[in-house]
């Protein structure tokens, strides 16, 4: 029996779910509000773990295909003090492939291959248990009904009301996100000061990280905590104010951190989100939730990672349920292995938040240590 099987949301989690599918020969119907796959930027680089998002690329038969796109020299990193000095410098060796990184855009492409993905279809409801199936309803006016809906529209998903009341709370830490462009010829000494992977320098309550992607371009997190509403006075559009506040919050920092501000292109506000740790929701025939949409947690490397493998499962298992009753069921197991699994990372991302963002910037650095292999 072949399932009329619905994906919200054409993030890593979703459209590794619909390879899988796609890899068992059952089609899904894949809908996502972006008007096209380039229609906003892709954001930074991912780092995939070998036993999370590679087993997923693995399972969606695209591991090798990754492979070349990857770069296992971005699993460098630096930390640094805020007056400059390094106190951290770790190098990947020779063939390590742990948790190489790529960038978002290469992924989604990967991922993308075959699919037909109808974007411009952004989902305002759904409505479990109406007759015939799962009713979805879009902001063009489309509504149509399926067995199975599975929300992965990250943060502030429409199909989690179907299931759960709960929205995501502030963390107390912001995120301002900056670019820098063809880093290596215009800024060379950004570049070095960055090195092949990540550089981190830590304050008081507050951070800065830069990360290089593929082609010399470099996203730049200025971290901190505030509140929700501490740009008030602040008008987000205006780049050069945004500079000047920021620059202002790192005041005394070393001149190279500072440049890492003095040079970007633009900056975005990311405040952190996120959802218990212990969210979970009553089984709903014909509705479920993946990556952000089920378990929203700080972006320490678990996320996308999580979700893509939450993904390749699920669908494994819808493909190979034959009945109606039997989709349910394996709805229901999946549900309790990815709620035990991620509350075990929510957890771990939770406590990692709190010592990154930290009165104590030696909480950071002990953190670190306590990850990066000997």
């Amino acid at each position: 029996m072949r399932h009329r099987i619905a994906v919200i949301g054409g993030g890593p989690a979703g459209l590794t779910l619909a390879r899988v599918l796609h890899r068992h020969d059952h089609s899904v119907t894949v809908l996502e509000r972006d008007a096209a796959p380039d229609a906003r930027p892709p954001g930074g680089a991912l780092d995939l773990h070998e036993g999370l998002g590679q087993r997923a690329l693995e399972k969606a038969g695209l591991l090798a295909e990754f492979q070349a796109l990857a770069r296992p020299e971005g699993q460098a990193m630096r930390i640094l003090d805020a007056d400059g000095t390094v106190l951290r410098d770790w190098q990947p060796r020779p063939g390590d492939r742990a948790n190489p990184e790529i960038d978002r855009g290469q992924l989604r492409d990967l991922l993308l291959g075959p699919l037909n993905v109808q974007w411009g279809r952004g989902v305002t409801e759904v409505v479990p248990e109406t007759r015939g199936g799962v009713l979805v309803r879009c902001a063009d006016g489309r509504q149509e009904t399926f067995d199975l809906v599975i929300g992965a529209d990250g943060a502030w998903s429409r199909v989690r009301p179907a299931v759960s009341s709960v929205t995501p709370h502030y963390t107390g830490v912001t995120f301002v996100e900056s670019s820098l462009d063809d880093i290596d010829a215009r800024h060379p000494d950004l570049a070095g000061l960055i090195g092949d992977g990540s550089v981190a320098v830590y304050g008081v309550n507050r951070a800065l990280v830069a990360q290089r992607g593929s082609g010399g371009h470099v996203k730049v997190y200025a971290q901190f905590r505030a509140p929700l509403d501490w740009h008030t006075n602040l008008d987000l559009a205006d780049v050069e104010a945004v500079r000047s506040s920021l620059l202002a919050l790192f005041d005394g920092w070393a001149a190279p951190c500072l440049d890492l501000l003095r040079h970007g292109t633009a900056f975005v506000h990311r405040p952190l989100h996120v959802l218990p740790v212990s969210h979970t929701w009553a089984h709903v025939p014909g509705v479920t939730l993946l990556g952000d949409a089920a378990h929203l947690m700080p972006p320490l490397g678990a996320g996308a990672n999580l979700a893509m493998l939450e993904g390749a499962e699920l669908a494994e298992s819808v493909a190979a349920a034959s009945g109606p009753g039997d989709l349910d069921e394996a709805v229901r197991a999946f549900e309790e292995r990815m709620w035990a699994r991620a509350g075990r990372w929510a957890k771990i991302t939770a406590a990692g938040l709190e010592r990154l963002v930290s009165p104590d910037p030696a909480a950071a650095l002990a953190l670190f240590d306590e990850v990066q292999p000997s």
